[in-house]
């Protein structure tokens, strides 16, 4: 009964709620715009029929989840209004005004080009929709950037200070960059990326398991092996200097992320905790598998380096421990297992060359790419976990509680109100899944004609088979 009478705890729950859902949009349009980029590129610069059928398929994706992003996102801003009245009083004027940035430059720069770039092929010139197609692109990743930058300052502000229960802006070029912003903006966009890139190659390998749309399939399965070759790797040391700055700048983050209660002695290493119970009212771990010294060397570089433990930190400032190492430890594996797919299918194909006829007789690691579809998605919301739990008891860092953040509502409203949203949320994401699985199933156009030739003339240098030979880039 206690529960539904915290309206704290259920206006936590609802923000926690819409922002778990409505981020699976935001991760597709960043890279799945980019990959559409991609793709055009090379459709202008060679004019082969096969890219201009993926700009076309892929867009259908691109659409339905730009349109339940939108809708699914507005809900998040009224809630600073309605639940959250306090934070936004207090630090409306830094935080309102990224939040205005983000929807004057990044969303309105894309949206005012979406309508060119899936709708003008026939109607304005190859170099315009290029051009259309990648402010697309640019918005997508610039409202990231606003986006995150705003959420880094909230765990580690800077250019700011108090006056009179109101925040005054010292620097804005300070609190936008704040220490936690490159590694905050990056890791998230890569995520983004590599989530993408891992979804399509596992709706490409589904098909090319069924024998469907071979040739068109193992076209973006062949872009998006190469484009992980790289992106994985690189996800992996964007978490690894992640992690150092929440070392340096939230070592109660830190500490309830590894499960870590005692502060090493001088000489001594702190152990990496690779699997626990932690118990805090123990203060302690009712028992763990521990690596010697790995904590130390992971966060210090040094097999001795202090790590502050949760003992040292004051009980009214610690955030909860096992969400957020469980969750941590989530994204670490998966981050792990899509670098090693990654190892594996480049090793096959490395010594072998990509071909319909050699990926036949992969069915395995086509079915390990399959699964993979959506470990990005649960590497993204456990990193969300783990960033936003490991923050409490503050909302922004050292500065505003969550206590004292949230507008004081009557419980039963906002039980009505988490309740509408579940509802709404929950048939949103329903007729979603709905309309992807048809699009999937649908696949590709391949009938329906090209843009005019006057439309699309591909230089000399670049010019190719159209896609008259039925097998492009991937033919045996």
């Amino acid at each position: 009964m206690d529960f539904f009478l915290d309206s704290l705890l259920l206006s936590r729950l609802q923000f926690a709620l819409t922002t778990i859902i409505h981020i699976i949009w935001p991760v597709l349009s960043i890279g799945l715009s980019l990959f559409l980029l991609i793709i055009e590129i090379f459709w202008f610069k060679t004019g082969r029929e096969v890219y201009y059928r993926q700009a076309r398929f892929w867009s259908r994706l691109f659409l339905l989840n730009f349109g339940i992003g939108v809708v699914t996102g507005i809900p998040l801003e009224f809630q600073f209004g309605t639940n959250w009245a306090p934070f936004s009083i207090q630090n409306g004027d830094f935080f309102g005004n990224i939040l205005g940035f983000e929807a004057a430059m990044a969303f309105m720069l894309e949206a005012g080009f979406l309508g060119i770039m899936l709708f003008g092929w026939d109607r304005v010139a190859p170099g315009v929709h290029l051009f259309s197609t990648a402010m697309v692109a640019f918005g997508a990743s610039l409202s990231a950037f606003w986006i995150m930058a705003a959420n880094a300052w909230m765990q580690t502000p800077d250019g700011v200070h108090l006056e009179h229960g109101r925040l005054v802006v010292d620097s804005y070029s300070a609190a936008i960059f704040n220490p936690s912003a490159f590694t905050s903006i990056t890791h998230m966009w890569v995520a983004s990326v590599e989530t993408t890139l891992f979804l399509i190659g596992g709706i490409s390998a589904w098909h090319l398991l069924k024998n469907r749309c071979r040739e068109f399939y193992l076209i973006s399965f062949r872009l998006a092996l190469l484009s992980v070759i790289v992106i994985a790797p690189l996800q992996i040391v964007l978490g690894d200097l992640s992690g150092a700055v929440v070392a340096r700048h939230q070592p109660a983050k830190l500490a309830a992320m590894e499960a870590h209660w005692q502060t090493n002695l001088p000489g001594q290493g702190a152990p990496w905790v690779a699997l626990a119970w932690p118990d805090p009212e123990k203060q302690a771990n009712t028992w763990a598998i521990e690596i010697p010294y790995g904590l130390s060397l992971l966060t210090t570089r040094s097999l001795t380096g202090k790590v502050t433990g949760l003992r040292d930190i004051p009980r009214e400032n610690q955030p909860p421990v096992a969400l957020p190492f469980y969750a941590f430890r989530v994204m670490i594996i998966i981050g792990f297992l899509l670098a090693f797919l990654m190892l594996w299918s480049a090793w096959v194909f490395i010594r072998k060359p990509l071909t319909l006829a050699h990926i036949d007789r992969q069915r395995h690691l086509l079915w390990a790419w399959v699964g993979s579809a959506p470990l990005g998605y649960i590497a993204v919301e456990s990193g969300w976990i783990t960033r936003e739990v490991g923050r409490q008891p503050w909302v922004v860092y050292g500065m505003m509680r969550t206590e004292d953040a949230a507008t004081s509502l009557p419980a039963g409203v906002v039980m009505t109100s988490l309740a509408g949203y579940t509802l709404i949320y929950g048939l949103l994401l329903f007729g979603y899944l709905f309309f992807v699985r048809r699009i999937i199933r649908q696949g590709p156009d391949l009938t329906s004609p090209l843009p005019a030739p006057e439309q699309h003339s591909p230089s000399p240098a670049g010019a190719g088979p159209a896609l008259e030979d039925r097998q492009p880039l991937g033919g045996d």
